[in-house]
């Protein structure tokens, strides 16, 4: 039940931003100047510039699902989700090789014990978890990108991984953000709704992928344990 209120917390407030975002006189410059003229109504440079300030904008912590939003308002569903992963796995990728390349050191000071548990996640089928990591609706993406950075998983499936993940919300924060623009309340509704569905199928594989884990462990410890039949020498 928490995790079913702070789901609808945070869809609440990304749709309550939207909406002040995208209609609201306290936003108008906002609105008019930056999203209708630099990157609606300008062809190729417009998509670029999106791209671009939604890269850097990801790299330094906004929140993907905004940026997703932002995408299904500027460019509607299909092209939003497509304009809007890129971005955040450019992103994402800026982040990752920063942390492997320049901060190494100062990550693991901060993140130590974070950065171990990670590493030990990702040494097996590391694209698949980091698929499952993305799918989860929680988490901070720019902690994650740089923790991940000082792992030793190699960068072609972290980003790859990161890219599938992130497209089922970008997706769904696409379509709302489309909603928001034409007023309309089924595709509001619709959005909220595979939000919570995609939540709760991210939570069940990830429940999963632990049982499963956990059940291999067990299995590999009573295999090493010695045999205690009366007949056995």
């Amino acid at each position: 039940m928490h995790k079913i209120l702070k789901g609808l917390l945070f869809v609440s407030i990304v749709l309550i931003f939207g909406y002040l975002l995208t209609t609201s006189q306290l936003f108008e410059n906002l609105n008019k100047n930056w999203i209708d003229l630099h990157i609606r109504n300008n062809g190729i440079q417009g998509i670029g510039y999106y791209v671009l300030i939604t890269a850097i904008a990801a790299s330094i912590g906004a929140p993907r699902q905004l940026l997703a939003f932002l995408g299904g308002y500027a460019f509607g569903f299909v092209n939003g989700t497509l304009l809007s992963t890129i971005a955040t796995t450019l992103g994402c990728a800026l982040t990752f090789h920063v942390a492997r390349f320049l901060l190494r050191p100062a990550i693991k000071r901060k993140y130590g014990h974070r950065t171990q548990k990670v590493d030990v996640f990702l040494t097996q089928q590391p694209m698949l978890k980091t698929i499952i990591i993305r799918l989860l609706p929680v988490g901070n993406n720019m902690v994650t990108n740089l923790v991940a950075g000082v792992t030793h998983i190699k960068a072609r499936y972290f980003i790859t991984g990161s890219a599938i993940g992130y497209l089922p919300q970008m997706a769904i924060f696409a379509l709302m953000g489309k909603g928001i623009v034409v007023l309309s309340t089924w595709k509001i509704a619709l959005s909220v709704l595979l939000f919570f569905v995609s939540s709760y199928l991210s939570w069940h594989l990830y429940r999963q992928y632990k049982a499963a884990r956990q059940l291999d462990e067990l299995t590999s410890s009573t295999q090493n344990l010695p045999d205690t039949h009366p007949g056995a020498n």
